[in-house]
């Protein structure tokens, strides 16, 4: 195995400003390589967790569940309760959608669900924000107005599923 080469804790900022470069870029292995990098120096950096989470999440396309354990795991490791909650609504919605494109028998059912525990974290993380901060209304809706104006996005008939029960 090949050993990585350390980056130097003088060189984390501008790191930083790469991994979001390139995420923007939708290169997001790129983007968690680098925060991985990051947080082998520095492990409690809170933007590179963020960061990284957003990189997982990127990838829900192809490795929903590998990258959703991933995302579950750094989000664990934030220290903020109000970052806490908004980033894991922001990972249930990814995954919401994630099911959506999919398109497989009961992907909406899914979607719904997901999308429900997304506003729910929401809902959470504005209990902890500065009055002058609306991002949380602003995802909220977002996952609302997918409710309401996609008809495939519908509430599941009779018990959840089981893969709803696994929650953080």
């Amino acid at each position: 195995m090949i050993e990585l080469k350390p980056l130097s804790r003088e060189a984390v900022s501008r790191a930083l400003d790469k991994a979001e470069r390139y995420r923007l870029l939708k290169e997001p292995y790129n983007a968690e390589s680098i925060c991985q990098d990051i947080l082998r120096v520095d492990a409690g950096n809170q933007q590179a967790l963020i960061t990284l989470i957003l990189s997982l999440t990127d990838k829900f396309d192809q490795k929903l569940s590998a990258e959703f354990a991933k995302a579950k795991e750094a989000l664990e490791r934030l220290s903020d309760r109000y970052c806490k909650a908004y980033y894991r609504g922001i990972v249930f919605e990814r995954r919401a959608k994630a099911h959506l494109k999919r398109d497989q028998h009961g992907a909406g059912q899914l979607a719904y669900e997901w999308l429900v525990k997304a506003m729910d974290s929401y809902d959470e993380a504005l209990t902890f924000c500065n009055p002058d901060n609306q991002d949380a209304i602003l995802r909220w809706n977002t996952c609302a107005r997918m409710i309401n104006e996609n008809p495939h996005v519908l509430p599941p008939e009779g018990e959840r599923r089981e893969e709803m029960l696994d929650s953080f």
